[in-house]
Formats: structure tokens, C-alpha cells, sequence
């Protein structure tokens, strides 16, 4: 008897996910699911320095533009983009404009895809933010539920990036959905996926205006499809025409 048809075993799996779903099987045939295709805003300031870059509501870089440009073309090759969700971050929002543009699809928002609060971290490096504060940080580290000062928890960034997450895979089942975000909620939607637990996150790289993609499926399976995806900044994809792409457009 295989563990998903065990009532003991799925009530315990049950137990185990948000909201009482019981995960299916990325074992499967063909069938109809939501596609989500995750992709980071291009390069800003800060993410060019590694710096975090929290609610701080920074433009994209020359370069960053660039990449987005990239990104959109990518997507709009594909052909089957229904709709683009965006954070109301303008590096999110810029991103997300070239995205829609590109492909035709309806533009939306959803404050709950921002990017983590980091509080007195904002615009600081790693380094200097853990030499300041080193029991914090190994605390934040350490437990989803510490927050950095006068900032926010992993913990309280997935409740509100899951709930968009499914309010998303309700009102567009079936479709595919460009979601531009941040690191922390990219790589939020990707833990859940994977059912991952929150410190996963930290094992994930995720490059300036990279592509992720999972499938959905009504049953409560999840497919992560690619992870990091940045062919499109390296001249490594093809349209269907099967022309290059514009030249590397990578963060170095």
C-alpha cells in the first residue's frame, strides 16, 4: 500500500500542511495544472552590492532594465502567459510592466508578494549587519519565527505570501501566471512546493531576474518544474523563431 493511500499516513500529511491539504504525487501523467512562473525583479542597487533590500522601494538598475526586458521576451515567446501578479514594489512593478507588455496579459498587484520587512538590516550588508547584531542574526538564521530588529519573521512573510498564493491558484486555475516577486516569497511559494521547511530557503540561489516555474495540480501536488532559471540572461534560450537572445545580461 503506497503511503498516500493509507488513512493513518494522510491523516498525518494532513496534519502536517497548511490548511489541511493532502499532498498528491509529482508521479503523473499529463493533466491540467496552474503554472506558476516565478520570476525576481531585475538588478537594483542594492542587489548589486548584496545588500538587503527590503519594503525600501528602489528603482531597477540600467542593467536591471535590461534583464526585465530579457525576462519579458522570454515569457512572451512562450505564448501562454494569462496573467502577470506583481509586489507593488517599484523593482517588482518595473519588472512586471516589461512582462506585461510583452506578453499582452492583465497586470495586477498584491501587497502580500512585497518583500520581507527587514527592519534595521535595510540597506546593509550581511557582514555588517550580523557584526551589529550577532545573537539576532544567528537567532533569524536559526528559527523562522525571529524577525530582524524593528523588522519581520519568515514565518509571518509566508502566511501572507501563502494566502496570495492561494487566492492565485483559485482565481486562475488551469492558466499560467507570471509572478514577480522578491527572493523571500519566491523562494516561499518554492518550499511549499517542495514542502520544504522555512530554513530550505537558505540552501535556494536565486539570481537577479531568474525563472522558476512549478505546476499545481487540483489534488495538491506540486511539480517544481526549474529553479533559477537565467538563460534568457545569457543568450541560452531561443525564441521560437530560434533567434538568440539578447547577449549575457547576468549579474556578475
Amino acid at each position: 500500500m503506497s503511503p498516500g493511500s493509507d488513512p493513518q499516513n494522510a491523516d498525518a500529511t494532513r496534519a502536517a500542511r497548511p490548511g489541511g491539504v493532502v499532498p498528491g504525487t509529482g508521479w503523473r501523467g499529463p493533466g491540467e495544472a496552474t503554472t506558476t512562473l516565478l520570476l525576481r525583479h531585475g538588478e537594483t542597487p542594492l542587489s548589486a552590492e548584496r545588500r538587503f533590500a527590503g519594503r525600501g522601494d528602489i528603482p531597477l538598475t540600467g542593467r536591471g532594465m535590461q534583464q526585465a526586458a530579457a525576462a519579458a521576451a522570454r515569457l512572451a515567446a512562450r505564448g501562454d502567459v494569462a496573467a502577470v501578479i506583481s509586489s507593488p514594489l517599484r523593482r517588482a512593478l518595473s519588472t512586471a510592466q516589461a512582462v506585461a507588455e510583452a506578453t499582452g496579459a492583465a497586470l495586477e498587484t498584491d501587497d502580500d508578494l512585497a518583500e520581507t520587512d527587514f527592519g534595521d538590516w535595510e540597506g546593509m550588508s550581511f557582514r555588517a549587519a550580523g557584526a551589529r547584531w550577532p545573537a539576532e542574526m544567528e537567532a533569524w538564521l536559526a528559527d523562522a519565527e525571529a524577525a530582524p530588529p524593528g523588522g519581520e519573521s519568515f514565518a509571518a512573510v509566508a502566511q501572507r505570501v501563502l494566502a496570495a498564493l492561494d487566492r492565485l491558484l483559485a482565481d486562475h486555475e488551469g492558466q499560467t501566471v507570471v509572478v514577480v516577486s522578491h527572493v523571500t516569497p519566491v523562494k516561499t511559494v518554492i518550499c511549499r512546493a517542495l514542502l520544504a521547511p522555512p530554513a530550505a530557503m537558505f540552501r535556494m540561489n536565486l539570481d537577479v531576474a531568474s525563472l522558476s516555474e512549478v505546476s499545481w495540480f487540483s489534488d495538491g501536488a506540486a511539480v517544481l518544474r526549474s529553479l533559477n532559471d537565467v538563460a534568457h540572461l545569457t543568450g541560452e534560450w531561443t525564441h521560437s523563431e530560434g533567434e538568440k537572445s539578447p547577449g549575457s545580461l547576468a549579474e556578475r
